[in-house]
């Protein structure tokens, strides 16, 4: 086999095409188009050493995909914040980096209707569509709120997910794509049975922090797959440093090979290298 490129691994890029999204492995500094190598044998390799993202220090395990421990306990990207919105403490003048919780936090969020696995609801910066679609493997995705910052898009969530999901089952998203919904009219049920919890938070935060969005149409996303596992088994870099097997396709941020499937994002900082 061909060694095809190397380096501390990232989330693979994706970006809207025609007819499929496009991929791209990202090893340090080299971008190595994904797409051409379905149908074909690949191999990844572990290489044995984690440098962490932030800092470069080599570490045994990766945290918070990517960190070293030292780093998930300072970051501002690591505190538990980023997992629970409506848990953020900028206000209170404890943000672990003020300066990042401005740049990230503080900023237009977008609270969204995903079909991936199912009908889930979730929340991301503006600037991150449809990237955050693409990476969650969503095959109808749909904008329905805007919203001031992050803080308050985790609230909205909070709101939404009594009547709706906010996971993604991964293994049934490699099952098959998602039985096509009608994201507009859940969209206007959902509005209607939380409408007093909605409410709430626009009087809260006022009308312009917390806005609905009604005039965007649901996008349709198709995936770069052949053909679709009927048993999910799981790859793991951390007790045998292969895996490898016909390339089936790629979805979200998963490999599906003939042998398995292996999620690149949760091995974030590890060194890889690539074999054709």
């Amino acid at each position: 086999m061909i060694e095809i490129g190397r380096g501390a691994v990232s989330k693979m890029s994706a970006q809207l095409g025609e007819p499929t999204v496009q991929y791209a492995f990202r090893l340090g500094d080299t971008e190595v188009p994904v797409n051409p190598l379905i149908g074909t044998h690949v191999r990844l390799e572990y290489l044995g050493a984690i440098h962490c993202s932030h800092c470069g220090r080599k570490t045994k395990t990766s945290f918070s995909q990517g960190y070293c421990y030292p780093c998930m306990t300072k970051l501002a990207q690591c505190d538990l914040c980023i997992m629970s919105p409506e848990r953020c403490h900028y206000d209170a003048g404890t943000c672990r980096d003020p300066g990042w919780g401005e740049k990230f936090c503080m900023t237009d969020h977008v609270v969204y209707l995903a079909n991936s696995s199912g009908i889930k609801v979730g929340i991301t910066r503006a600037t991150q569509l449809p990237t955050r679609w693409l990476d969650q493997g969503a095959s109808q995705a749909l904008p329905i709120m805007r919203v001031a910052t992050r803080q308050q898009s985790g609230f909205v969530e909070d709101v939404l997910r009594s009547q709706v999901a906010d996971k993604t089952n991964w293994r049934a998203l490699l099952k098959g794509d998602a039985q096509p919904v009608d994201l507009k009219h859940v969209r206007d049920e959902l509005f209607a049975s939380c409408a007093e919890g909605l409410l709430g938070l626009q009087e809260r935060f006022g009308l312009q922090a917390i806005q609905t969005i009604a005039d965007v149409e649901p996008i349709e996303i198709r995936y770069p797959v052949e053909q679709y596992p009927t048993k999910i088994v799981s790859f793991n870099l951390d007790k045998n440093p292969i895996a490898e097997g016909t390339l089936l396709g790629i979805k979200g941020q998963y490999l599906i090979f003939d042998t398995g499937v292996i999620n690149i994002r949760k091995y974030t900082a590890y060194q890889l290298a690539v074999h054709q």
